[in-house]
């Protein structure tokens, strides 16, 4: 009897032994089949990576620029004192001029390497249009010290007064800032125009709703003009305080376009296309601020801040919507002149295309109603031109393509409101 109940104790064992072994094998199936889709989509993504470097690479390279001769190498961005700068599809009543100015094509080959993406629902946006000079910014509110509305190179700017700090003017001033956000702005590199460097600092504060430091970033212009200092703070969301810095190259002069993207949790700052802060794991800010801190009162100016929502992937909007909505292709004032910071959302549309070689588009271009009805048409419709040569000369053929200028007949906002013409102004790539 005892032999019986040792001989049944075995087959049990190998029984029980046996149905481990096929849910190890199931589970082991699983997490190898797992693993081969994510190896597959991250070739992919590394794929489609490198043929939108490659893209803009070919589009951007100043060594092959046939235009007026003033061929630029890639350190020579072009910004001089930032003259000529708009964020967005905005009707002006001046002539349109569409040759491109020199260092256009150096600065657009800086931007080759950006995978910067901006966000396609716009939350606040102030371009300085219609505000009177010497008096407080209409869209801000004041924290500390003083600042008001000034002019650079005959464009509206942002005077920011020394040990001074501002931040949006909104309806929840603590609380605006979604999950996935992009914040833009251009800030004056003032070294070489002043003269003073050493203890004169741009700090940008991101803050949860009790006004604490999430994460934090602040520049100073190195004494040479040659670039500046960028050092960062961040909280993980466990609460741990970290730090970075870097010196980042810069043109001597002029504004520098700044970028930062978060999204979940993963943060990025930009500088003229530049990565240079990457944070995998960050703790979410609500609201933020721009304040100058040193001994100088005339070296702070910042303009064109804009803050939105998203982005939504390109092929996502094109199948709910049957177009692409763009706001992240922009053009000097008055002018069918595309900006460099343009290249990356150009190019991933240049991208989608030769991804699907049966897709077509119609670009049009979009005004708010500021100006007249007549000079906003001949602006959208030379603008629509300029962004589909640009798509032919990045490799998409003619017959792809088609410019349409739209003006100000076409509104999908209240023009009443900032927030309502910025939405307004756009490029569109409707599918045909």
């Amino acid at each position: 009897m005892k032999r019986l109940r040792i001989i049944f104790g075995i087959i049990a064992m190998i029984l029980t032994c046996t149905t481990m072994q096929a849910q190890f094998g199931k589970v082991l199936g699983k997490a190898i089949e797992n693993a081969a889709k994510n190896a597959t989509v991250r070739k992919a993504e590394q794929k489609t990576d490198q043929a939108v470097s490659k893209t803009i690479d070919k589009a951007t390279d100043p060594n092959t620029y046939k235009g007026d001769g003033t061929e630029e190498n890639s350190n020579n961005k072009g910004k001089g004192g930032g003259k000529g700068e708009e964020n967005a599809l905005e009707g002006n009543s001046n002539s349109d001029k569409t040759a491109a100015p020199q260092g256009v094509k150096g600065a657009e080959a800086s931007y080759a390497k950006s995978d910067f993406v901006p966000g396609d629902k716009i939350i606040f946006e102030d371009n300085g249009v219609g505000e009177k000079q010497g008096e407080f910014p209409s869209r801000w509110d004041l924290h500390s010290g003083n600042a008001d509305n000034a002019t650079m190179n005959g464009e509206n700017v942002i005077h920011i007064d020394k040990v001074s700090e501002i931040f949006p003017l909104m309806k929840n001033p603590k609380a605006y800032l979604p999950d996935i956000y992009t914040v833009e702005f251009d800030i004056y590199n003032f070294v070489a125009k002043s003269g003073n460097g050493g203890n004169d600092w741009y700090n940008v504060y991101f803050m949860d709703k009790d006004s604490k430091s999430v994460y934090s970033f602040r520049f100073k212009p190195d004494w040479n003009a040659k670039y500046f200092q960028v050092d960062w703070n961040w909280k993980s969301p466990a609460g741990e305080g970290l730090h970075g810095t870097q010196n980042v190259s810069t043109p001597s002069g002029g504004f520098v376009h700044t970028a930062v993207s978060f999204n979940q949790r993963a943060l990025k700052i930009y500088f003229d296309g530049q990565r240079v802060v990457n944070i995998p794991n960050c703790a979410k800010a609500t609201w933020f601020s721009i304040r100058g801190d040193g001994s100088s009162s005339n070296v702070y100016f910042i303009k064109n801040i804009r803050i939105a929502e998203g982005a939504v992937p390109l092929y996502d909007r094109l199948a709910s919507d049957g177009k692409i909505i763009s706001y992240g292709i922009t053009f000097d004032v008055g002018k069918s002149i595309i900006k460099p910071e343009s290249m990356p959302e150009i190019s991933r549309i240049v991208q989608l295309m030769k991804d699907n070689p049966d897709l077509k588009f119609s670009v049009e271009g979009h005004t708010d109603n500021t100006g007249g009805a007549a000079s906003n048409q001949t602006l959208s419709e030379a603008r629509s031109k300029a962004v589909m040569d640009k798509m032919v000369e990045m490799g998409i053929t003619k017959d792809r393509l088609k410019a349409a200028g739209k003006g100000q007949t076409s509104p999908i906002a209240d023009n009443s409101t900032d927030e309502g013409r910025a939405k307004n102004r756009r490029v569109e790539f409707v599918k045909m």
